[in-house]
């Protein structure tokens, strides 16, 4: 569903050059459901915009489903932010009309699109749980139902790939289980991918894969232990990283690996390293180390 292969994105003013991805990898496959975790700077928010048509990438490669969004024109980007991604933001304000009931801002972007679907707009709205409110004004809804009916307009016109930045940000840890498991719903039902973007750890333990970024650059992915393909929700309440996910570094086409911080701080690796082969494992050490 998504390949991207090289990718850079520099932001540039009359001042100052700002290389937000160095030449990012990642493959995400269709109907996977993963999550994408990084600092402030990583670049990860950068990564969702490029993925979401809000933005242009410089230069590399990345494609999603039958679409290049380097070669892209400015007409074919509209109709794939239509018709193939649906996004939803921390603000939910982002995504809703506060004068529309919940009901007619999910058939909002079907009105854009010219093909209002009522009863899949009902049918979305109760998905995520609001068959009651649906036609409720928005301020007669709390921030979580908000939230939801954001998750239902993201879904209007069908898309093959769902895009959340920071989903859970705004409400409390009862209402962000319920979304995530939403999300685990719609993903296993529907067959949409699910990308997510989170500080939160304990939310990004509730996919199978996550994949870290850092300095622009894909440095570490953690993949779920012992899944058991018969059954999505297999170890789905675990929520640590550590328990519940086997740790990997991850190299690029050409060799390049990015290896954990902490390691290079507890070895006092800085600017280089050895490397040594001994037939069955590669040894990184410091410098000039004879343990």
């Amino acid at each position: 569903m998504i390949e991207c292969e090289g990718l850079v994105k520099i932001y540039k003013t009359d001042d100052i050059e700002v290389v937000a991805l160095q030449g990012l990898n990642i493959s995400v496959k269709p109907g996977e459901m993963m999550a994408i975790i990084g600092n402030s700077g990583s670049g990860k928010s950068t990564l969702l915009n490029i993925l979401g048509g809000l933005d242009r990438p410089s230069a590399g490669q990345v494609r999603v489903g039958e679409w290049d969004l380097l070669k892209v024109t400015d007409d074919q980007l509209v109709e794939y932010k239509r018709n193939t991604v649906g996004f939803i933001w921390q603000n939910n304000a982002r995504n809703l009309l506060p004068y529309l009931t919940a009901l007619e801002n999910v058939e909002m972007p079907m009105l854009l699109s010219g093909k209002i679907d009522r009863p899949y707009a009902k049918q979305l709205l109760e998905w995520v749980g609001l068959k009651e409110r649906m036609n409720n004004k928005l301020q007669q809804l709390s921030g979580g139902e908000q939230q939801r009916v954001a998750i239902a307009i993201s879904l209007a016109n069908r898309p093959q790939m769902l895009l959340a930045d920071e989903p859970t940000g705004s409400v409390d840890s009862q209402t962000s289980d319920m979304i995530m498991d939403i999300f685990r719903r719609l993903n296993t039902e529907l067959k949409v991918t699910i990308v997510i973007v989170t500080h939160d750890l304990a939310l990004a333990g509730k996919v199978d894969r996550v994949v870290a970024i850092r300095d622009g650059l894909t440095s570490t992915e953690f993949i779920k232990r012992n899944q058991h393909l018969d059954d999505p929700l297999a170890g789905f309440e675990r929520s640590s990283l550590n328990s519940a996910h086997e740790e990997y570094v991850v190299l690029d086409r050409v060799g390049r690996l990015q290896v954990p911080r902490h390691i290079l701080e507890t070895l006092n690796i800085t600017n280089k390293a050895t490397l040594e082969f001994d037939g069955e494992k590669i040894l990184i050490k410091p410098p000039n180390n004879t343990d």
